[in-house]
C-alpha cells in the first residue's frame, strides 16, 4: 500500500478497516478548527493507481478483508466513474468484503445526482460521514465550512435518500464562552431531525495547534466552553433529537462525559447521567487538546 505520509486519519469506528488512499487531503481544507490535512495540498490520486493498491493489499492482506475506508477527505468527489471501477475492484478482490465507506464533503456530495449516489450504493459504497459541525449558518461561516445550512441538509438528505447509511458528526463547544451556544445546539437538532441520519457523533472542540482557531485560543480571542458548558450544549441537544431510531455517540477523546447508545430508548439514560455530572456525582475524564 502507498500513502502520501504516516499521518492516516479516519473515522473512530473504521479502525479495523483497510485504508486505501483515494485523495490526497481534503478538497475544502479551509475549516478554522481542522488542523487534519493543513500540509496537504488536495489532490485526487489516479484511479489506475489505487486498483493496483487494492492488488498490493491482496498480497499483504490475503483475501480477507471486511472492511475498507476511501481515504483521505472527501473521497465522494472522485468522479463517479472512478468510484464505481474502485469498488467493483474491491469487491471482485475481496469475497468477504461487508463494507465501503469515506468521508463526504457537503458540496462535493452535491455534485452527484441522486442517481449517481444510488448506482454508488449499488455497487457497495456502505457508508458516509458528513461532517455537519452545526446547524447554524452563524457557525458555518464562523468557522469557514463553505455552505450554507441548506446545502448541508440537502447533502445529507440525498445520502439517506440514496440508501447509504450516513454517519453525521456535530460538535460540542463551537460558540464558545458567550456566544449564542443555544441557537447552535437547537439549530443542530432541527437539521438533524429533518435530515433524519442513522449515526451521530457529538463531539466537543478542542483547539488543534497550528490552525486558525488554535492562534485564536492562543490570543485569547476564543474562550474554550468549560466543561459544565459543554455537558449543557450536549442535554440540550439529546432532548430534542427526535430521529428515531438514532445510534448516539458521544465517547470521542474529545468528550468529558462518554455516552453511547440508542434514541429514543435512552434518553432518560443519558439525561440523568450528565445531570449527575453536572452535580459532580461523576468525575469527568481528561480530554484531547491537541498540543494546546
Amino acid at each position: 500500500m502507498r500513502y502520501d505520509s504516516d499521518l492516516l486519519y479516519r473515522p473512530p469506528g473504521e479502525w479495523r478497516s483497510y485504508l486505501l488512499q483515494c485523495t490526497i487531503g481534503c478538497s475544502h481544507n479551509k475549516c478554522t478548527f481542522c488542523g487534519m490535512y493543513k500540509e496537504k495540498k488536495f489532490r485526487i490520486r489516479p484511479v489506475e493507481d489505487i486498483l493496483e493498491d487494492i492488488d498490493m493489499a491482496l498480497d499483504y492482506y490475503g483475501p480477507r478483508v471486511e472492511r475498507v475506508f476511501l481515504m483521505d477527505g472527501d473521497a465522494i468527489i472522485m468522479k463517479t466513474e472512478d468510484l464505481l471501477k474502485i469498488l467493483h475492484k474491491l469487491y471482485a478482490t475481496f469475497p468477504k468484503l461487508e463494507k465501503v465507506t469515506l468521508y463526504a464533503g457537503p458540496r462535493s456530495t452535491l455534485t452527484k445526482s441522486l442517481d449517481e449516489l444510488k448506482e454508488l450504493h449499488q455497487a457497495g459504497l456502505s457508508r458516509a460521514y458528513l461532517g455537519v459541525e452545526s446547524g447554524s449558518q452563524a457557525v458555518l461561516d464562523f468557522i469557514h465550512k463553505g455552505c450554507t445550512t441548506q446545502q448541508m441538509l440537502q447533502a445529507g438528505q440525498n445520502l439517506v435518500a440514496a440508501g447509504i447509511d450516513l454517519w453525521v458528526t456535530v460538535i460540542l463547544g463551537m460558540t464558545g464562552q458567550g456566544g449564542d451556544w443555544e441557537e447552535h445546539i437547537l439549530s443542530t437538532a432541527k437539521m438533524i431531525n429533518e435530515m433524519r441520519p442513522r449515526h451521530l457523533s457529538a463531539m466537543t472542540f478542542a483547539p488543534a495547534k497550528g490552525t486558525p482557531l488554535g492562534d485564536d485560543v492562543l490570543a485569547g480571542r476564543f474562550e474554550v466552553c468549560t466543561p459544565d458548558q459543554v455537558l449543557e450544549e450536549c442535554r440540550l441537544l439529546i432532548e430534542y433529537l427526535d430521529v428515531n431510531p438514532l445510534h448516539f455517540t458521544s465517547n470521542h477523546a474529545s468528550n468529558y462525559l462518554p455516552l453511547k447508545g440508542g434514541l429514543p430508548e435512552d434518553r432518560e439514560k443519558f439525561l440523568g447521567l450528565i445531570d449527575q455530572a453536572l452535580e459532580g456525582k461523576i468525575r469527568l475524564r481528561k480530554t484531547l487538546n491537541r498540543g494546546i
